[in-house]
């Protein structure tokens, strides 16, 4: 019997650490390489690492951090502290983006607000003639983009989406896609400790959730081509209010998508 992964599991638990055995099977794997089920125990060396690692993850410090890495579509991304980590609701995002470009050849994408570049590099791997950009203003989250943009093909550029779009030629791109921060104050104020660990610039979207909406459904029209898509993650109660700035903006076809747990995710709007 693995004691060690049984302590490891009874001490994530007991700090509250939601899905505490998953994380518990996952830093033992990280540590040692093995499949705690079928493992005798660690090594000293090993258990000493883990006890480190376990410390970390009880005081809700989050598990893509400690690993360094995590998967996203079929693809794995480096993450750490700056930068926002992957979530599978967003692997939607990118489908419903990958899906509107399939009959273009060699598309012109932006990834906004890029962090890890999770959407741009699937968008890419998914369309291998597109030209894809991934813009993210973050120092902070700049050195996990470049890294997991490099050998992609996939470009990244350090700049501010409040005032990118004056450097673009007008009509020159095809797709727009974005994550943008999208958290009230009061949900900034009432955050899971592991999303109180990520940056606060990816996450804060102003007193109603709403600024970046309101930026890009009125900013970034000009750079798309005619018939050219806006692609934006929502938070699950957002689709009502985002659909509204869309349709006011003069963007047509507006619609929501959900993701797998039913909620809704996506809005796509297209320029006329």
């Amino acid at each position: 019997m693995n004691t060690a992964y049984q302590a490891l599991c009874a001490r994530l638990l007991a700090a509250g650490v939601p899905d505490a055995r998953f994380d518990a099977a996952q830093l033992y794997r990280f540590v040692t390489g093995r499949d705690p089920r079928l493992d005798d125990g660690p090594t000293a060396a090993e258990a000493a690492r883990l006890q480190t690692l376990a410390a970390r993850r009880a005081a809700r410090e989050p598990l893509q951090y400690l690993l360094g890495e995590w998967d996203f579509l079929d693809f794995t991304l480096k993450v750490g502290p700056g930068v926002l980590c992957p979530r599978a609701d967003s692997e939607v995002v990118c489908e419903a983006a990958i899906e509107l470009l399939q009959d273009q050849e060699a598309p012109v994408v932006l990834d906004l607000c890029a962090g890890t570049g999770c959407l741009g590099i699937g968008i890419a791997r998914s369309c291998p003639g597109a030209k894809v950009t991934c813009v993210e203003k973050s120092p902070a989250a700049w050195p996990y983009l470049t890294a997991n943009t490099a050998g992609t093909g996939v470009e990244a550029v350090l700049a501010d989406i409040s005032d990118y779009q004056n450097t673009l030629a007008p009509d020159s791109v095809d797709l727009i896609v974005c994550n943008p921060p999208y958290l009230t104050a009061g949900e900034m104020e009432n955050l899971m400790p592991e999303t109180a660990r990520e940056p606060a610039l990816a996450l804060d979207g102003g007193a109603d959730g709403l600024d970046f909406y309101r930026l890009l459904t009125t900013g970034w029209a000009a750079p798309l081509r005619s018939g050219g898509w806006l692609v934006l993650e929502i938070g699950y109660a957002q689709a009502e209010a985002v659909l509204a700035l869309g349709r006011a903006a003069g963007w047509q076809n507006a619609v929501c998508r959900k993701d797998h747990g039913g909620n809704d995710r996506v809005i796509l709007l297209q320029k006329p």
